[in-house]
């Protein structure tokens, strides 16, 4: 294997949920609703690749990290972490697929820079097998060397370019960039790259080059001048290293003391509140139990008078004569046996009192009891629960005599990190401007003599014809004869500039220009990437006056049916429904734009539907 493959592309970021799709070996079909970030993909893949600019959009806000998966071509495993909007990389020699902490397997940069070992072209085109390659940059023979980005342009097609008139060859309409690019499909078709002539710079350039080197100069010396260590790069690197190995210890005492100190805290509120709930208890039973105690004594009381009463009341009934002493009646009133009869009255009515006053006080001891039983055991549970929060408040204290130390000393760490990483800036921007000053002394040359331009004849035809087969295999109609123009650099089909036609024949042109180019360099074992990704490749598109063709839905089902033969790895971003047969034999992924199915390519609230 000496191309790469595309494994997966994640959105990372603290607390937001990865944003990924995972891409097939073969084919990958990414389709639905509009606005649901399916060309955001594409761009972010481009800019993963070396890309300077990705577009902001709102989802994507909080995703402090990109990570692009790559199988290499040794079948190693490779992970890119870029975050947006910045220009360092760092590879990481395994396959992560979520926020990534740990530090980085190598340092690069996507800005490209020639010969440099921390840029991330020439890293990936090293293994490759391309580090070496130059391609000529202007008329008169200068070059430079092959960028990761010259292939990544014909191998990654966003839908803009896709429809844009311009050559799918070229990366802008600048006169200056067309040797360049054309150099570049030369080099795809033949293999050959352009030889580096070695010329002196004209005067001219040397003095606008002797201008910029002073420039740069200066700045280097005013950089150099704020660096506070003599440590160089790979020092700086293992100390920040020792320094993020440090501070992950660190970190895991504090979070187990952090952790100790909450659980005895949490520990220390909940009995603080049962505590509360026992002492008003506690107050209510001990009230309730005097209560009831006097209640007792007072029915003691009433039983011992009740008694005395009974036994006056007998003898005074029978020894006492005159007026009674029961009722008031004179003698003369009293009939016989009234004594008696009086006294049994009250003997009835004092048995009958006792009776119910030793029932009341029957009912009462038990409660009385029951209430001293639940007075002991609070008593007993207010004790433990005082010794228990005298123990949690030792621990509390401990905890956080434990943290205070280990907090300055982590804030004193993240102190020397920081200053530790502005070491490292200044040494990355030095060493940018190094290589740039470096760049500068062989940039101007002037050719003496002009190396061969053109693709032979034969080679052309070769391409040309899988050029023709695509599109006949995509049953295309009115794009006879379709062939690569090298010295307009454009495509011709139908006896038409690909310019000259409209959306649909362009982004059909451009899509099949893509993939016979990859297929031509795959079967002939020529340099290229290995895949290719299509953003709306069969958009259905008719032009209103008559004269272009409709894109129709024959079209687009052929197209998928022979992209399931294409020999590398496809990557295609379409609006439409694919055919249902198709979606069984690659990956598919449907953002649906609502909550039914997975919204879009940044995740809601539901887990993200990927049919195999």
């Amino acid at each position: 294997m000496t191309d790469l493959r595309l494994l997966h592309l994640t959105y990372a970021g603290s607390g937001k949920a990865p944003a990924q799709v995972v891409f097939d070996e073969a084919m990958t079909v990414i389709y639905g609703a509009s606005d649901t970030g399916k060309s955001f993909i594409v761009e972010s893949i481009e800019y993963m690749l070396g890309g300077a600019t990705l577009p902001r959009i709102p989802e994507a806000e909080g995703y402090s990290q990109i990570l692009l998966g790559l199988r290499m071509p040794d079948g190693s495993p490779l992970t890119l972490v870029r975050r947006p909007h910045s220009t360092a990389v760092a590879a990481h020699f395994a396959d992560l697929r979520d926020l990534v902490t740990r530090t980085a397997d190598r340092e690069l940069t996507a800005v490209h820079t020639a010969r440099s070992t921390r840029s991330l072209s020439m890293f990936l085109l090293d293994e490759l097998g391309l580090g070496n390659i130059t391609i000529r940059k202007n008329e008169a023979g200068g070059t430079r060397a092959l960028t990761l980005p010259d292939l990544a342009h014909l191998a990654v097609i966003t839908e803009t370019r896709m429809v844009d008139p311009l050559s799918p060859v070229l990366r802008s309409a600048a006169a200056s960039t067309k040797t360049a690019a054309m150099s570049v499909m030369k080099l795809l078709l033949t293999g050959e790259d352009d030889p580096v002539i070695n010329t002196g710079p004209s005067a001219g350039q040397r003095r606008v080059n002797k201008g910029q080197i002073t420039l740069l100069d200066q700045i280097v010396l005013d950089l150099t001048a704020k660096l506070t260590t003599q440590e160089n790069d790979t020092q700086l690197r293992q100390r920040l290293a020792r320094i993020q190995a440090t501070i992950d210890t660190q970190s895991q005492s504090l979070r187990i003391i952090s952790e100790r100190h909450l659980s005895a805290v949490t520990t220390r509120m909940q009995a603080s509140q049962d505590l509360a709930a026992l002492e008003s208890r506690l107050s209510e039973v001990t009230d309730l139990l005097t209560r009831f105690r006097l209640l007792e004594q007072q029915y003691q009381s009433d039983l011992e008078r009740l008694a005395m009463v009974s036994e006056a009341g007998g003898l005074l009934g029978f020894f006492r004569v005159g007026t009674c002493v029961f009722c008031g009646a004179a003698p003369e009133h009293q009939h016989p046996g009234h004594s008696a009869e009086e006294t049994t009255q009250l003997h009835d009515a004092v048995e009958a009192e006792t009776a119910k006053t030793t029932a009341l006080l029957a009912d009462l001891l038990p409660t009385i009891t029951n209430l001293s039983h639940q007075l002991d055991h609070l008593v007993r549970r207010r004790q433990a629960l005082l010794q228990q929060g005298s123990e949690l408040d030792s621990q509390i204290s401990s905890a956080e005599s434990q943290l205070a130390p280990l907090r300055a000393h982590m804030d004193d760490l993240l102190t020397v990190r920081s200053a530790v990483e502005r070491e490292l800036e200044l040494h990355s921007r030095i060493n940018e401007l190094q290589e740039r000053r470096s760049k500068l002394d062989g940039q101007g040359a002037v050719a003496s003599t002009r190396p061969a331009e053109h693709i032979p004849t034969r080679t052309l035809n070769d391409f040309d014809s899988v050029l023709r087969a695509t599109l006949a295999a995509w049953k295309v109609p009115a794009v006879d004869y379709a062939e690569y123009d090298q010295y307009t650099a454009d495509v011709r089909a139908g006896s038409r500039p690909r310019e000259g036609r409209g959306k649909g024949v362009r982004s059909v042109l451009h899509s099949a220009f893509t993939t016979a180019l990859a297929r031509y360099c795959i079967d002939q074992g020529r340099p290229h990437p290995g895949f290719i990704v299509l953003d709306s490749p069969v958009v259905t598109y008719r032009e209103p006056v008559g004269d272009d063709v409709d894109i129709t839905g024959n079209v687009v089902e052929h197209f998928y049916r022979h992209m399931v033969t294409f020999p590398g790895q496809a990557i295609i971003i379409e609006n439409g429904d694919p055919p249902i047969d198709i979606l069984t034999a690659a990956t598919s992924y449907r953002f649906t734009g609502s909550q039914d199915g997975r919204p879009g390519f940044f995740p809601t609230t539901r887990a993200p539907e990927c049919i195999d």
